[in-house]
């Protein structure tokens, strides 16, 4: 018979067998993005989407005609903080200095002196008048991707236009979800009379000729991005209204809501600490392709000339050129790659957010999950 284990051995044994611990609980936005990044192929599209984003929210330090940085017998200078005259770098005139005349590259050049310049040596609305060859020129060293009708460089031109797009996308599905959700909870919460008023209001402003008065407008006040914005925030809102009134009228039905009620909660603490926050799947899935149509919104009106005020970075401008150019291949291939870069990347997002917010796909993602 073996020797029973004296209480050494018992102390030591359970020392190196600890007890296991129950997992902590892992909250439904982290199990919702943990599905989102099981999907690469719409992980890596935000990913990319991201770089592009903040490439372009820094244009300055990446496409810009004026250098980063400046030393000049023996001092130092910032032209992107300040405009300098032509004269302290030897110029005859107290004009802002031009960084592209030969004389002042060559001036930057002489002695110990140096110019730190961006990779692309060209702003939105730079204009090279040494160039050597007419506009629009086709793709060469001193401009990768080509010049445009006005001589603009066209790779300054995308980097400046993708950035307005995106901050306008950002902008117009921001004041859109405001108002879609607002418009929404109280539709779907208080139903009845209000419910019944704000689906009659919806059906009259729905019908409004969107495009008729945007042209109106164009032609009465001046073209701004303000002016866009609010137009198309007039009408962006409806759609999503919709899917948060159903998400509404959905759960307001459910126990928790009518607990909620019989203990006294206001109407207000309900909606906003207990109903939204279980209202918001359709609205961040939606997101992504919200700010899809509202690029496509601002391209469509940038080439019918009913847009950006002249001389703002567009890529619906440069689609309207690569029209009326057609020899110049460059416009409309430059212009047309990074529109459906961003859209198809857009998408992307949209399809691994919708799939990570289904429940039914969630189950099944969650169980994939668990057995790796």
């Amino acid at each position: 018979m073996a020797p029973a284990p004296t209480q050494s051995a018992q102390a030591a044994t359970s020392l190196q067998a600890p007890a296991l611990l129950p997992a902590a609980p892992v909250s439904p936005s982290r199990r919702a993005w943990q599905r989102f990044k099981r999907n690469p192929l719409g992980f890596y599209s935000l990913v990319i989407f991201g770089v592009l984003l903040l490439l372009s929210l820094c244009a300055e330090l990446v496409s810009n005609d004026k250098p980063l940085l400046v030393r000049y017998e023996g001092q130092t200078y910032v032209p992107l903080l300040k405009d300098y005259p032509e004269t302290v770098f030897g110029g005859d005139f107290e004009t802002p200095t031009d960084y592209l005349d030969p004389f002042i590259q060559q001036q930057l050049r002489t002695g110990s002196n140096w110019a730190l310049f961006p990779p692309n040596r060209y702003g939105a609305g730079t204009i090279n008048y040494f160039a050597e060859a007419p506009n629009p020129a086709p793709p060469s060293a001193a401009n990768w991707l080509g010049t445009d009708d006005r001589g603009r460089d066209l790779l300054a031109q995308l980097i400046y236009g993708f950035r307005v797009s995106v901050l306008f996308a950002l902008a117009l599905t921001a004041v859109g979800v405001v108002l879609g959700v607002v418009t929404g909870a109280i539709q779907g919460f208080f139903g009845g009379k209000t419910d019944l008023a704000f689906q009659r209001f919806i059906e009259i402003w729905g019908s409004m000729p969107e495009l008729y008065l945007l042209i109106i407008f164009s032609a009465v006040l001046a073209p701004s991005i303000s002016l866009l914005l609010v137009l198309l925030s007039l009408f962006g809102w409806m759609g999503l209204s919709d899917y948060v009134r159903a998400e509404f009228l959905r759960n307001r039905q459910l126990d928790y809501v009518k607990a909620a009620r019989a203990l006294g909660v206001p109407n207000g603490q309900i909606i906003w600490r207990h109903i939204l926050p279980n209202s918001l799947t359709p609205v961040v899935t939606f997101l992504p392709f919200r700010m899809s149509a509202a690029i496509l919104a601002l391209t469509s009106l940038d080439f019918l000339g009913l847009g950006v005020p002249p001389g703002t970075p567009s890529l619906g401008e440069l689609l309207s050129q690569g029209k009326n150019s057609i020899d110049a291949w460059w416009i409309s291939l430059g212009t047309f790659a990074v529109l459906v870069t961003t859209l198809l990347l857009l998408t992307f997002m949209g399809d691994a957010l919708r799939d990570a917010l289904d429940p039914r796909k969630a189950q099944v993602s969650d169980a994939k999950g668990g057995a790796r």
